[in-house]
């Protein structure tokens, strides 16, 4: 049988497998296992029955795997009521922790679940829950990271900036489930900042420590989106603004400028305007230009255009968001943005429809739906 014949069995068995009561991942997981053993094994002995051998295979990879899960699931609930250890022994290990949960073997996504749960201690439910996947379908995915760096060794050297990448993704995970997964990933990089000088540890410390003192101010009471533009400063915690600000600046006087060096920068000047019509847009359309030198990425792009909107006028803002691929994650938001800088209020409503229905989150979906009809209503 060839492997498109094969392939095509995969929904019965994986319909046969949820009827009996496994949950739709795990099925998926296993009858994949399944016919890695089947290309393996039917060419010397092909069976008389393909899809009763993969039917039972699959379902005997479904039980190996949930007893396995729930031995794991043993273990880390004696952890939970394990004392408290004693004295941390000299040799901290931690860094290197770091290099081997960031393997470049590792997808961006499985980098950042080992390093929560083998560097931040987290349980893998816990870290299924940040995902909003299942519990299973979170182990199953730690354990092939774990299976993928189980031949690095702990004491070579480590690429730091796939462990920057890696540090800044657990951030952006943002504050789903019962771990906050940006306070963890500040957490994280401290305990990188102690063990490792690098202006860039730094950098992305600080970066991270300036758009968390927002956190309080970026939704209202019934948890609509409040712009920056638009936020009470007032509940900016100023000390991590100014922790921030100190970080930055010690890592900028080392005269190694990177990536994160110049956002958190950029999210200095931010902070350091008491009103959003004080804010040195012009300052922050240099170091655009800066991390544009540093990095091609087309958001940075996206976001220097709005910046160029702000100081130069929004046609100019306008211009240079022409030159960019339509597709890019948030083009239409910004676009609508400019327009209606510009006072093309009509155009610019249809646009924070379009945006809205191509939001990555409900939160940010409700806000551009509420921008549109702000304009709708001003319209008429």
């Amino acid at each position: 049988m060839n492997e498109t014949a094969l392939r095509s069995l995969t929904p019965g068995v994986i319909g046969v497998l949820v009827r009996r009561g496994a949950d739709f991942a795990a099925a998926e997981d296993a009858v994949q296992d399944a016919l890695v053993e089947a290309v393996r094994a039917w060419p010397a002995d092909p069976p008389r029955d393909p899809k009763g051998w993969l039917v039972t295979v699959a379902w005997r990879k479904f039980l190996d795997a949930a007893r396995s899960d729930a031995a794991r699931r043993r273990r880390e609930d004696l952890v939970d009521t394990e004392p408290v250890p004693g004295p941390i022994p000299e040799k901290d290990e931690t860094l290197q922790l770091y290099f081997l949960c960031a393997n470049p073997a590792l997808t961006p996504s499985s980098a950042v679940a080992l390093t929560l749960r083998a560097v931040g201690g987290l349980t893998t439910r816990q870290i299924a829950e940040a995902y909003l996947v299942p519990e299973a379908t979170m182990a199953q995915r730690i354990s092939r990271a774990k299976r993928t760096v189980a031949g690095v060794r702990l004491d070579q050297p480590g690429d730091v900036a796939t462990v920057l990448r890696v540090l800044y993704l657990v951030f952006n995970e943002g504050y789903s489930g019962d771990v906050d997964l940006a306070a963890e990933a500040i957490r994280l990089t401290r305990q990188l900042a102690a063990v490792i000088d690098h202006p860039e540890v730094s950098g992305l410390l600080a970066l991270m420590l300036l758009h968390h003192a927002r956190r309080a101010a970026r939704t209202a009471p019934d948890g609509a989106l409040v712009p920056l533009a638009e936020q009470d400063r007032t509940r900016w915690d100023t000390t991590a603004i100014a922790e921030g600000v100190v970080i930055l600046q010690a890592a900028l006087a080392q005269d190694r400028l990177g990536e994160f060096q110049a956002q958190a920068a950029i999210a200095a000047l931010h902070a350091d305007a008491p009103r959003a019509e004080e804010t040195d847009w012009v300052q922050i359309l240099e170091w655009y230009d800066e991390l544009l030198t540093l990095t091609a990425s087309p958001i940075v792009r996206l976001n220097r255009a709005v910046a160029l909107g702000e100081a130069d006028g929004p046609n100019a803002g306008l211009a240079a968001l022409a030159a960019l691929d339509h597709n890019l994650p948030r083009y239409t938001a910004v676009a609508a943005y400019l327009h209606e800088r510009a006072g093309n209020l009509t155009e610019a409503a249809t646009l924070y429809a379009d945006a809205a229905r191509q939001a990555p989150n409900l939160a940010e979906r409700d806000h551009l739906f509420r921008q549109a009809a702000r304009l709708n209503s001003r319209a008429r």
